[in-house]
């Protein structure tokens, strides 16, 4: 999947790629480094980034410590980042949507993906899963499309906040299968997966990393995953696109800094993901999380969010999707 998944165009990867004028200070790191994360504690990003920050907190030989900054679609986080000193101590751990989806759905953003924000490297890539509450119904997809058929408006989606690639993911089901559903949405994954297990919403597609314990303790019930085929560790959830043909939908957790980061941090940065991302204890734990390890150069980073932009705003505009 590696090689497919970075099938892009390199020349689209100077449009982010990181300045070579800047020079980076001898002693990085010489103090702690903040890894902000745009969403509340136990959603998908936070657990990948929080696995990412202890690894990376041994490896660089400087504590890791991630800050949670939840709201407006994580863009309050990215911003952050994108205004802070580019010194190599402020870092973020995003998800595809407040890079790629973002754009199309705030006008006033803060940032520009590809000009605010220097890409560092790939941690993994991920589909989403598909989990309903257990009271809801269903078993599987087919059951699912046809129960929101017959009751449209009355089944609800929740999300991990407005323009997140969770609620993009139930738009798109909900366009592909010519169905009505009302979209919950939350400040991050774990409250929306709070109230789902709680039985205050239907349904809702997250990331597999945070779906999974409940799924396992039969608090939620997984219908199938998000991507073209079945995870090599999870081979028991079919693809949505085994029913809906074409259904395709899937999340990244990227390192990202401020866009005039020293070349020499970032490389840093993206050797030791790339050691990171290939060593059996971190790569075992992301496939256990339904996560994909991936890794990659900053340049083959930037390139895909540079590629994903204009798909997800036709999707967009399509549903008139827009920012609270």
């Amino acid at each position: 999947m590696r090689d497919a998944f970075w099938a892009v165009p390199m020349a689209v990867a100077a449009v982010a790629a990181v300045p070579s004028t800047a020079t980076a200070q001898p002693a990085w790191p010489a103090k702690p480094i903040r890894m902000l994360v745009g969403y509340a504690p136990g959603g998908p990003v936070d657990i990948v980034g929080r696995l990412t920050a202890q690894r990376l907190s041994e490896l660089l030989g400087q504590a890791v410590l991630v800050e949670n900054r939840p709201g407006a679609g994580a863009t309050i986080a990215v911003e952050a980042v994108a205004r802070a000193v580019p010194d190599g101590y402020t870092l973020l751990t995003a998800g595809g949507g407040e890079l790629s989806i973002a754009p199309s759905i705030y006008p006033s953003l803060g940032y520009n993906p590809l000009k605010d924000l220097a890409s560092i490297g790939l941690i993994a890539s991920s589909p989403l899963m598909l989990v309903v509450n257990p009271r809801v119904p269903v078993q599987d997809v087919k059951a699912l499309v046809a129960l929101v058929r017959g009751q449209p408006g009355r089944i609800n989606f929740a999300s991990s906040g407005s323009g997140s690639t969770a609620q993009l993911a139930s738009e798109l089901f909900a366009v592909m299968t010519g169905t009505q559903i009302v979209h919950i949405p939350y400040k991050g994954a774990g409250p929306a997966l709070a109230d789902l297990v709680g039985g205050q919403v239907d349904m809702m597609f997250t990331g597999v990393s945070a779906a999974l314990p409940f799924v396992r303790s039969g608090k939620l019930r997984a219908l199938g995953v998000s991507g073209t085929r079945r995870l090599a560790a999870l081979p028991e959830y079919a693809p949505v696109a085994d029913t809906v043909p074409g259904f395709e939908v899937t999340t990244i957790y990227a390192m990202m800094g401020p866009t005039a980061l020293p070349r020499d941090i970032v490389q840093r940065l993206n050797t030791e993901l790339g050691r990171l991302v290939a060593e059996p204890g971190p790569r075992e734990r992301l496939l256990a999380l339904g996560a994909e390890p991936a890794g990659g150069t900053p340049e083959q980073l930037a390139a895909y969010i540079a590629r994903e932009i204009p798909k997800w705003a036709k999707i967009v505009k399509a549903a008139k999707i827009k920012g609270e």
